[in-house]
């Protein structure tokens, strides 16, 4: 039998000469690697750089795989490599030919293998941040490790189309619009509010705003930045108003009342006033009264009631009042406002107020002491008809001249001798008829010439 012989095999490429000294050997896959599809730079410096110890590489979770093998120097599934071994010479040449061989055939082998697996790794995918789109090859799995590679931040107001937990392939369009702050103000109310829009118009639309005929304190082609932009808008509304007998009503975005009139044509005068609080903001439908207002001042005099003060004497028969002191009425200046509001009077409004003159107290002293039962020597007599005759048997009774008073029409002075106090309308029933007695015993019935022969009848 003849000694078997490895068939001719052509001499290797220039690209791949050094595989093939005669003195060295190396695995295929530490060959220089073959000419690749073109990528991204981006991506291919992350392809080129070894993933740092429990990090995930630019190729994956499956490229961190084989990376560990190949430190472990155990063998790829996908590439069919083998861990390097330590070779040994020897003398016969059909054995170097084999050696020479068995590089060649690992290279086509790490040609197959690792050229399938990256292409099957590697995704040309487009991306669209805020209206910047490019494409770029990528080894992510998802979106959201693809934005997280590309440095691209991701918040709760950010839309991202698809969901970052999308798995990618190739060709996938991938659209990031960040979320930016509007500090709004709508017709004179506030809010904070977000948009992923990058132009005020585009906001507006977003938050569904009706800026047709609107005031906007920012022009509508203005960028919002990614920190957001304080943006004020009034909207066109519909206000009547009622002046002079007329009714108007106009379209305006108009911040208060008074800009609104204004822009109707309507002018305030003096003292005039609208229904509505005129640096109010105007309401779409609202209808405001003009009210034309004349008016004039007018200061009045007013008395002050005095007080009255009661304190108990016991030198007073009981159920007598006697005024010690008379009370005086005090004075006051009171201003009025006189309006006329559109040709009809209002009431008198108090605007302004002066004392003049203050008010005296009157003191009243109230009899506790007991009536006496009676008088001697007067027993018998008919003090009913007297009273009858002088007075109508009315007690408070005064006559035309106001000098005489009382059920025996006493006269102040022959009252106070009597012992009375005050006058004596004033005093009870009882008393005036003890104190008639008391002068009947001095005096006989000559006090009352007219009506004295009723004390005998």
């Amino acid at each position: 039998m003849q000694p078997y012989e490895a068939p001719y095999a052509p001499p290797p490429s220039p690209e791949y000469a050094d595989a093939y000294a005669p003195d060295t050997y190396a695995p295929a896959y530490e060959l220089r690697e073959p000419r690749l599809p073109r990528q991204n730079p981006t991506s291919a410096a992350r392809q080129a750089a070894p993933p740092a110890e429990g990090e995930v590489g630019p190729g994956g979770r499956a490229e961190a795989r084989r990376a560990a093998r190949r430190r472990k120097g155990e063998r790829d599934p996908e590439q069919g490599r083998e861990p390097r071994r330590e070779r040994t010479e020897a003398p016969s040449r059909r054995p170097d030919t084999l050696r020479r061989l068995v590089p060649q055939a690992l290279v086509v082998a790490f040609l197959a293998g690792g050229t399938s697996a990256f292409v099957a790794n590697d995704k040309a995918v487009r991306i669209d941040v805020d209206g910047t789109s490019r494409t770029l090859h990528t080894f992510a799995d998802d979106v959201q490790e693809l934005l997280a590679d590309e440095g691209v931040p991701m918040g709760e107001h950010d839309q991202i189309v698809p969901a970052p937990g999308t798995a990618l392939a190739s060709g996938d369009e991938i659209s990031v619009s960040h979320g930016r702050p509007v500090a709004l103000t709508l017709d004179g109310e506030r809010r904070q509010v977000w948009t992923t829009a990058r132009t005020v118009d585009g906001a507006l639309r977003q938050l569904g705003v009706r800026a047709e005929g609107a005031y906007l304190s920012t022009s509508r082609s203005s960028a919002i930045a990614r920190h957001g932009l304080s943006l004020d808008v009034r909207t066109e509304r519909s206000v009547t108003f009622m002046a002079d007998g007329r009714e108007r009503t106009i379209r305006t975005n108009a911040a208060t009342v008074r800009e609104a009139l204004d822009e109707a044509g309507i002018t305030l005068h003096g003292q005039d006033t609208t229904s509505v609080p005129a640096d109010g903001f105007p309401r779409d439908g609202q209808t405001v009264t003009v009210m034309r207002i004349t008016g004039t001042k007018e200061v009045r005099e007013e008395p002050i009631a005095f007080a009255t003060e009661k304190s108990k004497d016991a030198s007073v028969f009981a159920g007598t009042e006697v005024v010690a002191k008379q009370g005086k009425e005090g004075m006051r200046k009171v201003t009025y406002a006189l309006r006329t509001v559109n040709g009809v009077k209002q009431k008198p409004k108090k605007i302004a107020e002066e004392v003049v003159r203050e008010p005296e107290t009157q003191i009243v002293k109230v009899g506790t002491k007991p009536l006496p039962a009676s008088v001697s020597g007067t027993g018998g007599l008919n003090w009913s008809g007297l009273a009858h005759c002088e007075s109508g048997g009315r007690p408070g009774a005064v006559d035309a001249t106001g000098n005489y008073g009382g059920l025996y029409q006493f006269d102040g002075q022959t009252w106070r001798s009597l012992g009375g106090s005050g006058v004596a309308q004033d005093a009870p029933a009882e008393e005036q008829t003890y104190r008639a007695k008391k002068l009947y015993v001095q005096r006989g019935s000559s006090p009352w010439p007219h009506c004295g022969r009723r004390l005998y009848g």
